[in-house]
């Protein structure tokens, strides 16, 4: 049996440094320079899995030799398998992530390919509101908040990606201590509209986690 490690935001990391590489393959003709590539490769995706068994890293460092258009697809396909499924929300979960959401609509949960979702997030263009929910130190949480779309392209603070944004906002639970009863904080930032395009190439959770950890205190 297959033992999963790989999360989609660290596929995404790996599928961006073979891209590096299979670009310097196919246009750098210095030889030193492809090969200071190929190290800087290894050792990029490596530092991501300090952690990882040896056998693991063996299966990473393949990279580090490919060559050909058909290499990299192989090696790619070839870590499919070992990704990390993001848990499998019911529709009923997702109700109790959101109990004052009475007419909650809930996304066609199956259509999704957890294996390559960091996050799972939908709008609801009735009530201009967006919905995240995340595998947060192994618990699911979800979030909501209002989204005003910016009518032009910007960067994601998710994935970094420049692309069509919606200005995220949500109410934060957490207050300071002796805080007055109509105490309110507002934590927003731009990100993708479209949540699939944003798994895609999110490569580091660090905003992520920290903005859900400003709204739910």
């Amino acid at each position: 049996m297959i033992e999963t490690f790989i999360r989609n935001h660290q596929y995404n990391f790996i599928k961006k440094q073979t891209g590096i590489l299979q670009l310097a393959c196919k246009t750098v003709s210095d030889s030193k320079v492809v090969e200071a590539v190929r190290y800087s490769t290894e050792s990029k995706v490596l530092e991501l899995f300090q952690n990882a068994a040896d056998t693991q890293k063996q299966l990473l460092v393949k990279a580090s030799a490919l060559k050909t258009d058909e290499d990299f697809q192989s090696y790619l396909s070839g870590l499919e398998p070992y990704l990390v499924e993001f848990p499998q929300v019911t529709e009923k979960q997702l109700k109790q992530l959101f109990p004052k959401n009475k007419k909650l609509k809930i996304p066609d949960l199956s259509k999704i390919d957890y294996s390559h979702i960091t996050y799972l997030s939908w709008l609801d263009i009735a009530t201009n509101k967006m919905f995240i929910v995340y595998n947060l130190q192994g618990k699911v949480v979800g979030i909501e908040g209002k989204y005003i779309p910016t009518n032009k392209k910007s960067t994601c603070f998710l994935c970094n990606k420049h692309g069509e944004t919606a200005l995220f906002s949500a109410v934060s639970k957490s207050r300071p201590a002796n805080s007055s009863p109509d105490y309110y904080k507002a934590v927003g930032n731009y990100m993708c509209i479209a949540s699939h395009e944003c798994n895609k190439s999110i490569t580091d959770i660090t905003s992520l986690e920290r903005f859900i950890q400003e709204v739910i205190g």
